[in-house]
């Protein structure tokens, strides 16, 4: 129940009506917005998190003997994505800063707040959402972190989903394009791109 009503405040917060709205009450205030987003939902989700501890039960999963590889190579995984999207995203805008600086907020996490289809973004549209998917299964299981692995898999999909209107209202035929090309968070698109170009440079045979 935390967890849920964590994940409806989160996106309440940065929901287009949400902001819309508090644009329009608040001027050239809302440029801290972002920092407040972030400051809040740290605030609330330590709470969440330390009550979740607490009520660990029997393990149903652990990660052992040559299953552990799988996770080390999910925790590569996982960084390799995150430092991926620094490469791409702005941290001054991610953490609020330069919108303060600037009195300027983006949808897209970029210093200019142009689309940017390099690299990682080329692979998959949200790198930073698919790592965190893999960083929470990336552990140990009882029920209590099975219920909470759920919950945000649910919730980051869906969100992801969410931001990927807003993206859509502020790019438009462009922003079409790119989905088209790249998929939202699993790459099956990369891989079935590379999995073309490799074939198509050998003769398919037919009896």
């Amino acid at each position: 129940m935390l967890w849920i009503i964590w994940c409806a405040i989160h996106s309440g917060m940065i929901s287009v009506k949400a902001t819309e709205y508090l644009k329009r009450r608040c001027g050239s205030s809302f440029r801290f917005y972002r920092l407040v987003f972030n400051l809040v939902a740290i605030a609330t989700i330590i709470p969440v998190i330390l009550y979740g501890r607490s009520m660990q039960g029997h393990v149903i999963f652990r990660w052992e003997g040559f299953i552990i590889a799988f996770q080390v190579l999910l925790l590569i995984i996982t960084a390799l994505l995150f430092l991926a999207g620094t490469r791409h995203y702005d941290m001054l805008q991610f953490l609020g800063i330069r919108q303060i600086r600037t009195g300027t907020s983006h949808t897209v996490l970029t210093e200019t707040g142009k689309l940017d289809t390099r690299g990682i973004l080329g692979i998959t549209r949200h790198p930073w959402y698919l790592a965190t998917i893999m960083l929470v299964w990336a552990r140990g299981l009882d029920v209590s972190a099975l219920i909470t692995n759920v919950i945000l898999t649910i919730y980051l999909i869906v969100g992801t989903g969410l931001e990927e209107r807003k993206l859509l209202m502020e790019y438009g035929e462009d922003y079409r394009k790119y989905q088209k090309k790249v998929s939202m968070l699993i790459p099956f698109k990369y891989v079935k791109s590379r999995i073309h170009r490799l074939l198509g440079h050998r003769p398919i045979e037919r009896s």
